[in-house]
């Protein structure tokens, strides 16, 4: 599946984008065109969009679909992420909704996240190797360096507020968290919470994507005595101003980078462990063809 340029020109997307809650669309693609992909996971949350942002191919995807119908745990990621794959992404940002944990990262300011605690409960697919052959990639650092170091930059370029570094805790939802959960979680040390980082940098690993995650916070979840307690009108509220800046983040990062190689795109080497001669003989539809690639590359 290839973007059309021109005629019949034809280049891949390099740069995906997933919208979360309040970026449904990306206006600032030019001549913007919807690409359906058909994927062995099944359809992704919405058909992506493709055109260009200052001469480079974005593909935009929305994580929640068209009308916002898909809660956090039936977010089909493994389709997402395939689907951008397959369109010749290597660059994936992450936009998310979040709420802070921590006083000093206020409504509307932006985080750039460096790592993730995962508190799903096991119900979402967490791999694309789930049989016939085993693969342990590493997660020490969750989100590419290199793609966050530009991603802040362009933050910071954007919005006046950016905290460049932070963890994220990924729950389950779709309910917001008690008040015993909020305070525990502060106790943990974790700066900002959201339900949708997770499977996501896991599977973005392993299909080698650089992954990088652009975090708006809306509210001070429910830890906070000197605010109202999270609902969802209040968190759409800050999104809608959120929005507009994380548009602008994603436009001018589009304009400053370029796709380059990244220790991300051979995330596999070393990380099969099943015999390179039985790792071919799985069958394509335990791991498709897109995904196969490191395992010539077994360390």
């Amino acid at each position: 599946m290839r973007a059309r340029k021109s005629g019949n020109e034809q280049r891949n997307a390099d740069l995906g984008i997933i919208g979360g809650s309040g970026l449904y669309e990306f206006p600032g693609l030019t001549d913007p065109e919807e690409f359906p992909v058909e994927t062995p996971y099944g359809p992704p949350s919405a058909p992506p969009v493709v055109g260009t942002v200052g001469g480079r191919w974005v593909a935009f995807l929305a994580r929640h679909g068209t009308g916002h119908r898909i809660p956090p745990s039936r977010i089909p990621v493994r389709a997402n992420l395939y689907a951008l794959k397959a369109l010749g992404v290597t660059e994936v940002v992450s936009v998310s909704a979040v709420g802070s944990l921590r006083e000093e990262y206020a409504p509307g300011h932006l985080v750039v996240p460096d790592q993730i605690i995962d508190r799903t409960r096991g119900g979402r697919p967490a791999t694309f190797f789930s049989s016939g052959v085993v693969v342990h990639v590493s997660l020490a650092d969750p989100y590419c360096p290199r793609l966050r170091a530009a991603l802040t930059d362009a933050a910071r370029a954007a919005h006046p507020t950016v905290h460049p570094a932070g963890t994220y805790l990924c729950m389950e939802g779709p309910q917001f968290s008690t008040r015993a959960e909020s305070q525990l979680y502060r106790a943990w040390g974790m700066d900002v919470i959201g339900m949708t980082a997770q499977p996501e940098a896991k599977l973005a690993r392993e299909a080698e994507l650089c992954y990088a995650g652009l975090s708006l916070v809306t509210d001070y979840d429910c830890w906070h005595t000197g605010h109202d307690s999270v609902d969802a009108r209040t968190v759409a509220e800050v999104m809608a101003a959120n929005v507009i800046a994380a548009r602008a983040v994603l436009s001018g990062l589009a304009h400053a980078t370029a796709p380059a190689d990244c220790a991300c795109h051979h995330a596999l080497d070393g990380a099969v462990l099943t015999d390179p001669l039985a790792a071919a003989q799985v069958p394509e539809e335990e791991v498709p063809a897109l995904l196969r690639k490191g395992f010539a590359r077994r360390g």
